[in-house]
């Protein structure tokens, strides 16, 4: 799900203070709602519960680890996309930042006129990164379920002799019979033969 770029509500993370009404007065300006200001990354995930912004803006001169952690920990456990605007274009922390969950790193400051096309980028490369995270988890998903399926089948072709189309053909019955998915069945008659040998 995209939101329109013009209704996003916004967190603002900047060392210092100062830069907030400008920053602000150009979000604003432009069509967007800051929620939320914050000094230090360490505060980063109580004002993300608090305030539940679309995206975070970063203007920070200079990342630093602790900062870049703080937003690693905040991203697994609430991703959102995260705008930094920076001066330093050094190349290991550009992929400090970029593996800390930044969505797009800006080296030479934040500029209004920029804000908007620069928003519109990270928020649709955040959607399709999280649509490809949802995709590998549900292939590992599928794939650890039909692990299961396998071992269950051969578990009932070894303890039966049943053939491999009887023994998965008897897993689906006793599915249905108990109002079970075939991998829930699977998994339980795995464990069960692990707990017997």
């Amino acid at each position: 799900m995209t939101l329109p770029i013009d209704s996003l509500r916004i967190l603002l993370l900047d060392e210092q203070a100062e830069r907030f009404p400008v920053m602000e007065a150009a979000l604003t300006a432009a069509g967007y709602q800051v929620v939320g200001k914050v000094t230090t990354a360490d505060n980063i995930q109580a004002a993300v519960e608090r305030t539940r912004p679309d995206v975070i803006i970063a203007d920070l001169d200079s990342p630093g680890r602790d900062t870049l952690e703080s937003m690693q920990a905040m991203n697994r456990k609430q991703p959102r996309p995260i705008v930094m605007f920076t001066n330093d274009g050094d190349r290991a922390t550009i992929q400090l930042a970029v593996e800390s969950g930044v969505t797009a790193y800006v080296v030479d400051g934040m500029s209004p006129d920029r804000i908007k096309p620069i928003l519109e980028v990270a928020m649709m490369r955040f959607h399709e990164y999280q649509k490809l995270r949802d995709e590998l988890e549900l292939t590992r998903l599928q794939l650890n379920e039909r692990k299961h399926i396998e071992k269950a089948k051969g578990l009932l072709m070894k303890r039966k002799g049943l053939d491999e189309g009887k023994a998965y053909a008897l897993l689906r019955r006793m599915a249905m019979d108990r109002h079970m998915k075939l991998a829930e069945l699977a998994r339980s008659i795995v464990a069960a033969a692990e707990l017997l040998e």
